[in-house]
């Protein structure tokens, strides 16, 4: 990495600590509050912490800042640390001083990390993972980045993620992120992290942050936040602006919460929806909003009544251990004693078709597409960028191998991507077949069978929500004998969140089931 950083004439941060010991010598020396540990912290206790005079926003994010420096040299789920983080800080505990209107809302004062996807008009730079970007200048901060400024939440600073989403190459490990090495799963360093929202699942996990952003197309939120034992929710598709993310699929990519718990989640979700004229796709999914939010669905009584399709088995390819059989098995009797209403064994007669689509190549060959276009159009709006087209990142990435591990995993789809040639008539016919699986198929038998979710024990289940841009919740289910987390898979229809929201809350009160990781 130091015999190319002098031809590309960029800073390469060869050691990610050394940009956090910089940020944190930036403020006063730390204060420490004996009486509060970050440890398993929701923003309920933060909040709380604050209105007693046990904690500032001040001394929460030095701590967040320690536990980032003591923790990521080894697991590697931040990127920056972000150099105001520590002035935000203070301007919240000001406000909350001067008793100022803002310093009433839930995340005033709530340090937050984002995925490195995720586009911030601050001193951190915004790369996807990769050093293509890196320096590049974006014209502003993304729309949830500015509802989180709104709301008072400070940016602590930016997640690892897979590198471009995990869409340059799939041979390169899931939580593999150019600029910062190979993510760890707190609970079992040699566990699959999953991807790409690794970083912000694995900050949150370690409790180096209460909540973080991830962003999925198809899996990206909902795998890791079970790999690691914590709580995601992918929303429906345009429930939350794309405006400043890094794109594969405008059809397809949406933002999302990830953190310990499902009430900390919704928080979040709460200060992040909303219409942004900058993204059509808002208009539409606006109407699924609820007033009053989202907040108001978390009853410890959920399940209650719940109509609950128990979906086992997903597809020929799809296997679980026998422990996390076991588990939902147990499960299931809980959700059964919690009130739900239970219809076994609940199948997908369409399933194979969905996935032989991702096997043949069929949704690749759309993505591909998708991504060149949408990429093209991010890269072409920056103010500056070393890199202004998929083409560009293609040269770049040929030009530094050893940066991006060219040699190792190469950049596959970045070239047949490239290849590609817009929204062709058979994009346009491959794209009409996944609608009308999904209408046919998941859609038709919830609306038949009158379900309010389904319920899984694996993260395969994403493929199915993910061809038509459907929400979906993760809940930490248990570990195996190894340690490994896993999760219990929630998804549902378009709009449907409230009663995804009560169905995950009412499971993860009856179960409590996250424990913090040995590492941390």
């Amino acid at each position: 990495m130091a015999t190319n950083s002098s031809k590309l004439n960029i800073p390469i941060f060869s050691s990610l600590p050394l940009i956090i010991l910089s940020v944190y010598s930036s403020g006063s020396p730390a204060t420490e509050s004996r009486e509060f540990s970050v440890k398993e912290a929701t923003i309920e206790d933060l909040q709380l912490a604050f209105k007693q005079n046990q904690l500032t926003s001040r001394q929460l994010v030095e701590m967040y800042i320690r536990e980032i420096g003591r923790l990521n040299p080894l697991l590697r789920g931040v990127i920056e640390v972000n150099p105001d983080a520590i002035n935000q800080a203070d301007n919240a505990d000001q406000e909350r001083k001067a008793k100022a209107p803002r310093s009433q809302l839930g995340l005033h004062g709530i340090p937050i990390l984002v995925k490195d996807n995720i586009a911030t008009k601050d001193k951190m730079n915004t790369t996807a993972g990769s050093f293509a970007l890196l320096c590049s200048v974006v014209p502003r901060d993304a729309f949830v980045v500015t509802k989180l400024l709104e709301a008072g939440a400070i940016i602590l600073g930016k997640a690892s993620m897979s590198e471009w989403a995990h869409f340059r190459t799939f041979a390169s490990p899931n939580g593999w992120c150019a600029r910062t090495g190979q993510g760890k799963n707190p609970y079992v360093l040699s566990a699959n992290p999953c991807g790409s929202s690794s970083g912000s699942a694995i900050s949150v996990a370690a409790n180096m942050v209460a909540v973080s952003l991830g962003t999925e197309t198809d899996a990206s939120i909902l795998c890791p936040s079970g790999s690691n034992s914590v709580v995601g929710i992918k929303p429906t598709v345009g429930l939350i602006s794309r405006d400043g993310v890094i794109p594969v699929s405008p059809r397809l990519d949406t933002v999302g919460p990830i953190s310990g718990t499902v009430a900390d989640a919704v928080y979040v979700l709460d200060a992040i929806i909303g219409f942004d004229a900058k993204e059509e796709a808002t208009r539409e999914a606006s109407k699924y909003i609820p007033p009053g939010g989202y907040k108001q669905f978390l009853k410890p009584h959920g399940l209650q009544g719940k109509r609950l399709g128990i979906v086992r088995n997903l597809g020929s390819n799809f296997t679980v251990s026998s422990e996390v059989t076991e588990a939902f098995e147990h499960h299931i009797r809980t959700l059964r004693q919690r009130g739900a209403i239970l219809l076994h064994n609940f199948e997908i007669n369409n399933l194979e078709a969905i996935l032989n689509s991702i096997a043949n190549g069929e949704t690749l060959a759309i993505l591909a597409a998708e991504f060149k276009q949408a990429l093209n159009a991010y890269l072409q709006e920056l103010v500056t960028s070393p890199v202004r087209s998929l083409a560009d990142v293609i040269a770049f990435n040929k030009k530094f191998p050893e940066l991006e591990m060219l040699r190792e995993y190469g950049q596959s789809i970045f070239e047949m991507a490239e290849a590609t040639d817009g929204i062709d008539i058979d994009v346009k016919a491959a794209l009409l077949n996944l609608t009308k699986l999904s209408r046919d198929g998941f859609e038709k038998l919830m609306r038949g069978k009158e379900l309010d979710a389904l319920v899984t024990p694996g993260y395969d289940i994403s493929h199915v929500l993910a061809i038509d841009g459907l929400p979906g919740i993760s809940v930490p289910a248990g570990y195996d004998s190894k340690g490994v987390p896993f999760g219990i898979y929630f998804g549902a229809l378009k709009g449907t969140e409230p009663k995804l929201i009560e169905v995950a809350y009412g499971f993860e009160q009856a179960t409590k089931i996250r424990k913090p990781p040995f590492q941390a």
